[in-house]
């Protein structure tokens, strides 16, 4: 297995996972988060299979942040979380990150091995949108665990720059 086809899997598990967890999820905008990243896989995957296919494309940057926080605001807007419901849920969203580290970290350490300039870049655009969804779910986790700490910032600075 070469290490497109490898990514194209961990990508394809992603996807599966984060679609798992916003089955699982009560909340209407958390279910709303985790389909986005869900998504964000199934593009990642596309990516690396066209590099399989030897048909590179060029990494764009997604907007996912843009979603993700319009979807907070709409959260705040109904009037929060019923965290009670959730809590249980925090388990996953952890392993999700975990999954998003090991991500990120397998880009940069691909990125670090290859000769390829080319694949030196797709990597480290990869990693740093993997990064990205590990901050993200960061925030999913803090929201979940204090929601009323959490939105009071209306400037949502906590996000942090992705």
């Amino acid at each position: 297995m070469n290490v497109f086809e490898f990514a194209m899997q961990m990508e394809k598990d992603g996807e599966a996972f984060y679609r798992q967890i916003a089955a699982k999820t009560k909340n209407p905008g958390l279910q709303k988060i985790f389909t986005t990243l869900a998504d964000e896989e199934v593009e990642h995957y596309k990516t690396f299979k066209k590099y399989y296919e030897k048909t590179p494309v060029p990494v764009s940057e997604s907007n996912v942040f843009d979603k993700v926080k319009n979807i907070f605001v709409e959260l705040k807007d109904a009037g929060g979380l019923d965290v009670t419901a959730e809590t249980p849920q925090t388990e996953a969203y952890q392993k999700a990150m975990e999954a998003e580290k090991e991500a990120y970290t397998f880009y940069e350490k691909k990125a670090a091995e290859t000769d390829s300039a080319d694949e030196k870049q797709v990597f480290l655009a990869f990693a740093k949108e993997e990064r990205r969804h590990y901050r993200l779910l960061e925030n999913v986790i803090d929201f979940v665990a204090r929601p009323q700490e959490w939105l009071e910032n209306a400037e949502f600075a906590h996000m942090g720059e992705f």
